[in-house]
């Protein structure tokens, strides 16, 4: 997937991804090959909420209802088994980060720093203003709401309020990689990538710093050269959580001390996934690779969606899910990396990984605004 970077705090530039940032043309979609399916993709139910435009969104599973936004603000929640219309909400404003939903509340985010939040039957609760653009999906438990705003600050809100709780911040460098990756909130902490390939763990309660650690340290000799951010999310796995850096590594590192447990050169702006035996990434070439969870090394490497964008993977069950600039969505055998199924959505770009239903079944939403659930036989 192509990066788009942030030139100090307030200009964005789409930059293209160069081979190891050397002045290569932009790689071409590789062709779709031929395979002998060892699965079937069915599509469950597909609705619509709207273009993403710029950005980047995907449904959230809250309760028995799927919900979805698009960017000029409409919100609309699936029944989880069918699909039918069960909620809609018009946000009146343009949205850029959600949905979030969690504790009865729906979380929405604008370009404008402003986080919306409404009930589960749609009525609004509150609204605060941050100092930032909110490009992810605000998270909530045990009574915070956690924010990530564009200019590298972290906010902990009331639930019940939306009134500040907290705020953690960063120095945002010259040069980084825009990203519409939020934060990961699990087992009472905040886990959070930065530019410069840090990885921080916050206190959900207060904001505390529990540990900093590197997943990546800046190479090179220009600026582009030496950016090595943590463009997704990190993935919380029991005892460990990892992380990927964009021209940096995959690491993973003990949960409760920040402790590095081992470390791979894989550069990735899409983001990984986890299961009981691998780490599955997407790299910056748009290989899907699989790594034994556990040390690192390699197992697996599909590169035959060179050029297409492919999403950050899901783990599910006994495969693995991508989807792609055109709207397919790619089912990769867990044990080899091969291709298993494929199904077409609308046509264009899934953007963000897949999102799990069930142990069986996915959502995708493109960035034309379509939710389609796709169940795996």
């Amino acid at each position: 997937m192509a990066p788009r970077f942030l030139q100090g705090p307030w200009f964005v530039a789409a930059v293209a991804l160069l081979s190891g940032c050397g002045g290569a043309p932009p790689q071409k979609p590789a062709e779709l090959t031929e395979f002998s399916p060892t699965a079937t993709l069915t599509m469950l139910w597909q609705g619509s909420v709207g273009s993403a435009r710029s950005d980047v969104f995907y449904p959230r599973v809250f309760g028995n209802l799927v919900i979805a936004a698009g960017a000029d603000g409409g919100v609309t929640g699936f029944d989880k088994a069918n699909g039918s219309s069960a909620l809609a909400i018009d946000a009146e404003a343009r949205i850029s980060g959600g949905v979030g939903a969690d504790g009865g509340l729906v979380l929405l985010g604008t370009p404008k720093g402003r986080v919306l939040a409404f009930d589960s039957g749609g009525k609004p609760r509150w609204q605060t203003q941050l100092s930032s653009e909110v490009l992810a999906p605000p998270e909530a438990q045990e009574g915070t709401v956690v924010v990530r705003t564009g200019d590298s600050r972290i906010y902990g809100l009331d639930a019940s309020t939306g009134k500040e709780k907290w705020v953690y911040q960063r120095s945002t460098p010259a040069l980084s990689v825009r990203t519409h990756a939020g934060v990961v909130v699990s087992q009472g902490g905040v886990f959070a990538g930065f530019p410069g390939g840090r990885l921080v763990a916050l206190a959900l309660a207060n904001g505390n710093i529990g540990w900093e650690a590197v997943v990546a340290l800046p190479r090179g000799t220009t600026e582009l050269e030496r950016v090595a951010d943590v463009t997704s999310l990190p993935v919380v796995d029991g005892k460990q959580v990892c992380a990927a850096a964009f021209q940096g590594r995959v690491a993973c590192f003990d949960a409760f001390r920040g402790t590095l447990l081992w470390a791979r050169d894989v550069s990735s702006v899409a983001g990984i996934a986890l299961d009981a035996r691998y780490l599955y990434v997407t790299d910056d070439r748009n290989a899907v690779q699989a790594l034994d969870k556990s040390s690192g090394a390699s197992i697996w490497r599909q590169d035959k969606l060179a050029g297409r964008n492919v999403s950050g993977p899901l783990a599910l069950g006994r495969h693995v899910v991508v989807g792609d600039l055109e709207g397919y969505v790619h089912l990769l055998s867990r044990d080899d990396g091969s291709f298993a199924a494929r199904i077409a959505t609308d046509g264009s770009a899934i953007r963000a990984p897949p999102i799990g239903l069930d142990a069986t079944s996915f959502l995708v939403q493109t960035r034309a605004g379509g939710v389609f659930a796709i169940t795996v036989q």
